[in-house]
Formats: structure tokens, C-alpha cells, sequence
């Protein structure tokens, strides 16, 4: 078993080192699995470039560096790493250049994989923190146990239920649904699981927490309220209007 944690990044060199010790801190035993640090620099333009070209020369949990000289949005950097870099059967973790991975994220997920060995895609707790890594009480994420994909859809429609950074996904499914979405903006990822449930993939949920989700004054969210992630499933929802209809779910705010 082996897992491709993927992180485009670009301009976060006061937090991407904590990031990376954070995926090579990993422990797998007693479990037998291999995993990679795969980074997609992305135009930095600030000291994150060099930073990471003396990164990958240190020993220890590979850290493979895919240079990008024009930034690229997180869709296409993320479908640039997964497409270019992980093996076809392998799986995928997501981690944005500001979070932290925790030791044993990678660890739960494979034993949750052995358990479930004909689920591709797992969805797993975090927790948030400051800027200085200090826990947000009240902030915890908790995954929710649905009946049915369509169940899973309809909440997410209604706003009631979102996913981000907390997933793992295998290769094949990533590639059967077509990848991340190179166009869109925001909420590239929920779509990403909005296809994965479409074609009708329930995620197993994961009892552990994945990572440590972080809260500062230049998160590439920052500003996304109620409203604005209203407008992002809006944008979603017209994109498979047709097939979302079909199982009787309602655009979003009706």
C-alpha cells in the first residue's frame, strides 16, 4: 500500500515547513506501507522555492518538487502532481501547504483500507488551530455517517454538510471521475466528492482525526461565509444539475 500526500503551494514559506516535517513525521508501524511528499511549488515568489530544493536534499521521507514556472489554479496543480507524479495504484491524501498532517493519519487510513477493501475513498475528522497552532475549541470537524450517497448529497446541497482537506482517495477512483475540475476557482475539492458520490462512491468514515486544519490572515479561503459557499454550490449544482435532479435533490436554498 502506498500514499501520495500531494500539496500545490505557493508563497507559504512561514508555514510549509511544518507541513513537510508534519508528513515525515509519519509512523506506520506496525503496518507495512510506503508513502511520498509530493509538492507542486507554484510560482512562489517569495523564499518557498529554495527553501523546498533544500528540503528534498535531506534524508528521510521522500519529498519530490515539481516546479511550476506560472501559477497554476489548485485544480490543475493538484490533477499535475496525481497525473505526473503518484503511482496508478496508490492513494491520495490531500494536504494544503498551511495544515498539518498528524503522525498516525496515514497509519488509520490504511488500516481503515484493509478493513474496507473495496471502498475507494475514506473521509476522516479535523481539528482547527490558530496561526500559532493553538486549538480553536468549538471549531472541531466531524464527519457524518450517511445511509446512501444521494443522503450525502443532499446535505451537502443544503448546506448542511461540506468536505475539504480530510480525505483519502485512491488513484483509479480519482481517474474514473475525470480528476479536479481545471476551471473552477473555489471549492475544487467538494466537487471533486460531489463526482465521487455521483458515481455512487460512499466514503467509508474514519474514527481519527486527519490533520490539524489552520486558521490565519491569509488562508486562500479567507472570506468564504455563509454566502459565499451558497454561490460555490450554486456552482456546482448547475454543473450536474441533471443528474442531481434525477435523484431529487433540490438546488441549493429551495
Amino acid at each position: 500500500m502506498h500514499f501520495s500526500v500531494i500539496t500545490p503551494t505557493h508563497n507559504r514559506h512561514d508555514f510549509l515547513p511544518e507541513a513537510v516535517a508534519s508528513v515525515r513525521a509519519t509512523v506506520s508501524a506496525p503496518l507495512d506501507f510506503s508513502f511520498e511528499h509530493l509538492v507542486c511549488e507554484n510560482a512562489s515568489t517569495d523564499d518557498t522555492a529554495a527553501w523546498l530544493r533544500e528540503a528534498a536534499r535531506q534524508e528521510g521521507v521522500p519529498l519530490r518538487v515539481r516546479s511550476q514556472p506560472t501559477k497554476l489554479l489548485p485544480g490543475p496543480a493538484r490533477n499535475l502532481l496525481i497525473r505526473q507524479d503518484a503511482p496508478a495504484d496508490g492513494w491520495i491524501v490531500p494536504l494544503d501547504d498551511d495544515d498539518i498532517l498528524l503522525q498516525r493519519a496515514l497509519f488509520h487510513y490504511a488500516s481503515q483500507i484493509q478493513q474496507h477493501p473495496n471502498r475507494p475513498w475514506l473521509v476522516a475528522d479535523f481539528l482547527r488551530v490558530d496561526q500559532d497552532r493553538r486549538y480553536l475549541p468549538n471549531e472541531d470537524y466531524y464527519a457524518w455517517q450517511f445511509d446512501s450517497p444521494t443522503d450525502m448529497l443532499r446535505a451537502i446541497f443544503r448546506a448542511e454538510h461540506f468536505i475539504q482537506g480530510n480525505v483519502c482517495y485512491s488513484w483509479a477512483l480519482f481517474e474514473e471521475v475525470g480528476g479536479y475540475d481545471e476551471q473552477i476557482e473555489m471549492a475544487e475539492d467538494l466537487d471533486l466528492y460531489v463526482r465521487f458520490l455521483l458515481a455512487g462512491h460512499q466514503p467509508v468514515i474514519c474514527p481519527h482525526i486527519s490533520h490539524l486544519h489552520r486558521f490565519h490572515t491569509s488562508n486562500v479561503s479567507i472570506g468564504v461565509d455563509a454566502d459565499k459557499h451558497g454561490q460555490d454550490l450554486q456552482v456546482i449544482y448547475e454543473k450536474y444539475a441533471g443528474q442531481l435532479q434525477k435523484l431529487g435533490i433540490e438546488r441549493p436554498g429551495q
